[in-house]
C-alpha cells in the first residue's frame, strides 16, 4: 500500500483507525503466546521495517489517533511525522504488563521525541495516558476539535503546497540531529541547505515572491 501511495501524486498521508474506538490496539495477545523466538524476531523486524518505510516517505505523514493507540499501534504512530489526537484518545505501551519488551521501534523513537524520564515511565509502567497529557509531554502535536478526519485534512493542507524535496531536506536535517553533535548537525544543515538551493523549486520560490504570485513547485 505504501509503495502505491509513493507512486501516486500524494502530498501528505493521514493514517487513522476505522470508527472512533481505536487507532490501533496492537497485537493479538492470544497469538503472541504461540510465537517462538524466531517468529518474535521476524515480527519485530517486519514491524520496524514498516516503521522505517513510513518514516522515510517523501511527504509528511500524520497519525490521527482516534481512540486507543496501544503497543505496536502507538509505535506505528511514532513513525509518522506528526501525531494528532482526539479528546477521547488513550495511548501507551502495555507490553510490559505481559512481561515483554516493546519491539517495533518504540524504545528508539519515543526517547527521541519526549524527555527520557517520560519515555521510560511510559515504556516501563505500561500505564495509559490521555490526549492532554500526551500533548503536554510532546507525544502528540495537537488535540483536534470537531470532526477528526476533517481536522486532520486541514492540518495536512499546511504542507501540501510546499516543495516536497525542500521539506525532505528539512526533515533529514532535524532527524540527523538526534545522532550528531551540534557542530556536525550544523555541517549537515549547511550541506542540505546548499542542495535545496540547487532545486528548480528554489528558483521558482524566489521568482514567485519577486513577482508577487503563488508558487508553482514541481518537486524537483
Amino acid at each position: 500500500a505504501l509503495d502505491e501511495i509513493v507512486e501516486s501524486e500524494t502530498r501528505a498521508l493521514i493514517i487513522t483507525g476505522s470508527g472512533d474506538r481505536a487507532f490501533c490496539v496492537g497485537a493479538d495477545i492470544k497469538e503472541l503466546g504461540l510465537r517462538n523466538s524466531e517468529q518474535v524476531r521476524d515480527a519485530s523486524r517486519r514491524g520496524q521495517k514498516v516503521g522505517l518505510r513510513i518514516e522515510n516517505l517523501p511527504f509528511p505523514s500524520i497519525a490521527l489517533l482516534n481512540g486507543f493507540a496501544l503497543g505496536g499501534g502507538l509505535e506505528l504512530a511514532l513513525a509518522c511525522t506528526f501525531r494528532l489526537a482526539t479528546q477521547e484518545s488513550r495511548m501507551g505501551f502495555p507490553e510490559i504488563k505481559l512481561g515483554v519488551c516493546t519491539g517495533w521501534g518504540g524504545t528508539q523513537r519515543l526517547p527521541r521525541l519526549i524527555p527520557l524520564q517520560n519515555a521510560l515511565d511510559l515504556l516501563m509502567s505500561g500505564e495509559l495516558i490521555n490526549a492532554q497529557d500526551a500533548q503536554d509531554v510532546g507525544l502528540v502535536h495537537s488535540i483536534v476539535e470537531g470532526e477528526p478526519l476533517c481536522a486532520a485534512i486541514e492540518f495536512a493542507e499546511r504542507f501540501s503546497s510546499n516543495s516536497l524535496p525542500a521539506m525532505g531536506f528539512v526533515r533529514e536535517a532535524v532527524m540527523r540531529s538526534n545522532d550528531q553533535n551540534f557542530e556536525q548537525g550544523l555541517r549537515t544543515e549547511t550541506d542540505l541547505s546548499v542542495l535545496s538551493y540547487r532545486l528548480d523549486d528554489a528558483k521558482e520560490g524566489v521568482t514567485a515572491f519577486i513577482e508577487k504570485r503563488e508558487t508553482r513547485f514541481k518537486d524537483r
